[in-house]
């Protein structure tokens, strides 16, 4: 079995896992909506902290990421509203287009990038995931507001919520905590360190929990373009956008593997307060998270 293959099984056999006891309701129905809470609010910025806190990346690194993300967020926004242009779709149904072409679920971003990459590339795609997080809510926000007929998104609510997403909070804490160098106590090292082990793999079961595959028996054209676009043109434009800025190394394949991830489950929840295709939106989660399981490893083949 390939070296790519073997790392990534566990990946899936995990979020089909989650999804298995989530219908068994083992150990309950209740319990994997706080394992998710638990998951997002405590044990990945507990991970995001330690791993950071310990890596020790060249200060270029993170101007190029940042660049690189950018470019790669702007260039899909781009070619989306030129989709846009000839399927003419009303603004519910772009918006989850939209989304399902753009967003990435964080918790496979960093499984995989660790499972893949080893310490740097987790330590690098944790800081992909802090720049990309807040550009995506603001593209999509302000997609919404353009796109949508319920009047202009507010804001203010999305900065609360970007200032305050945990993700964000661990990644700088880990980052500054790496470029001051302080380093671990072993009682605080003692405690971080089992948490940062279980993140993953809980985080890995909340996202096959959370699948909706009812939501399929909908599936359209706004969910094949959308899928198209995000598991197989995405990681196309990632490497050619890192090869016209003249990168190369770890930052490449962690910029090819956030674009061949499926879309994050969050980007439902904001379909429904903003006036998007919810329907539509659940599909294309669930959908993308079951053709990843082939289009990932496929992709990863050609571009790495």
């Amino acid at each position: 079995m390939p070296v790519m293959v073997q790392a990534l099984v566990p990946v899936f056999a995990l979020i089909v896992l989650g999804h298995l006891f989530r219908r068994w309701a083992f150990p309950s129905i209740e319990f994997w909506p706080q394992a998710e809470r638990f998951t997002y609010y405590v044990l990945f910025p507990a991970m995001l902290v330690f791993k950071l806190g310990q890596a020790r990346l060249p200060a270029s690194a993170y101007g190029d990421t940042a660049l690189l993300i950018a470019s790669m967020l702007l260039a899909m926004t781009l070619l989306l509203v030129v989709v846009q242009f000839f399927w003419r779709w009303n603004g519910p149904v772009f918006s989850s287009v939209y989304q399902g072409a753009i967003r990435f679920n964080s918790y496979v971003a960093l499984a995989a990038g660790g499972m893949l990459l080893g310490d740097d590339g987790l330590s690098l795609t944790a800081i992909a995931v802090a720049v990309m997080v807040p550009l995506i809510n603001l593209l999509c926000i302000l997609m919404f507001s353009i796109v949508t007929s319920d009047g202009p998104a507010r804001l203010a609510p999305v900065v609360r919520a970007i200032a305050s997403n945990p993700l964000i909070i661990g990644s700088v804490l880990g980052v500054i905590w790496s470029f001051f160098e302080i380093g671990f106590h072993p009682l605080l090292a003692g405690t971080l360190e089992p948490l940062s082990n279980l993140a993953l793999p809980m985080g890995l079961m909340t996202v096959g929990a959370g699948l909706q595959l009812k939501a399929l028996r909908g599936a359209s054209v706004p969910f094949v373009v959308s899928s198209v676009l995000k598991l197989l043109l995405f990681p196309f434009m990632a490497a050619g956008l890192a090869l016209l800025l003249g990168l190369d190394g770890t930052l490449v394949q962690v910029a090819i593997l956030l674009a061949t991830l499926p879309t994050a489950t969050s980007a439902y929840i904001l379909a429904r307060q903003l006036g998007g295709d919810a329907p539509l939106m659940a599909g294309i989660i669930s959908g993308q998270t079951l053709l990843a399981m082939v289009s990932i490893p496929l992709m990863l083949s050609i571009l790495w």
